[in-house]
């Protein structure tokens, strides 16, 4: 147990208030913890623990209360880290057709289930019939907008992961996108290593 001594001098007030100061901020740095250390003051009571006197028992508080607030953000971290979103089944919605061909051999060939539709009326058919974990959707189809999509698809299944792909991707697009619940933007074109990337930060926890 450590001893810290202040006032050892009768009268001696300039001492005292250093080490009264120095022990204080020994308190809040958790240098002195309770239990951990004794005082004596001379005049006083003699030999007495820190956390049992007045004056400074709410620095013993306001240091525990610092270092739960840090336990609890630390372990709110760990949590998120490692909390993951399995992606298994993944939507690809373009009407360009060689892309959803190469693109799906991509995803197959790294183990996702993929189904490819070309047009708005196909990807409404196969949301309604089973919601994805994932989309991939372009923001230009033949016929209708991909933010209408979006829209439907945040609708009608809010806990689908949804990445909106285009060869057009201005920073008004980009905002509207994700101010209808996109959570990513990918620009054309891409390679196979953006996608997989894009999958793996998706599926964090956090992203729905």
């Amino acid at each position: 147990m450590k001893n810290v001594q202040w006032d050892i001098k009768r009268g001696a007030d300039i001492y005292r208030q250093v080490f009264h100061n120095r022990l204080k901020l020994w308190i809040c740095t958790g240098k002195v913890k309770r239990g951990e250390a004794v005082v004596i003051r001379s005049g006083f009571s003699g030999w007495r623990k820190p956390e049992d006197l007045e004056e400074l028992s709410p620095y013993f508080r306001r240091h525990e209360r610092a270092e739960l607030r840090k336990l609890k953000i630390r372990k709110t971290r760990k949590k998120a880290a490692v909390e993951i979103t399995p992606i298994k089944s993944i939507l690809i919605i373009d009407d360009e057709k060689d892309l959803c061909l190469l693109l799906g051999d991509v995803l197959r060939f790294h183990g996702y289930n993929v189904k490819s539709v070309h047009t708005k009326k196909e990807a409404m058919n196969s949301l309604r019939t089973q919601a994805p974990d994932m989309v991939f959707c372009d923001l230009r189809l033949s016929d209708g907008d991909g933010m209408k999509i979006l829209s439907s698809i945040r609708s009608m299944s809010p806990r689908t992961i949804v990445s909106m792909v285009t060869a057009y991707g201005s920073e008004e697009a980009r905002n509207e996108a994700r101010r209808l619940g996109a959570h990513s933007f990918i620009d054309k074109p891409f390679n196979e290593e953006d996608i997989l990337k894009n999958i793996k930060e998706l599926s964090t926890a956090g992203a729905k």
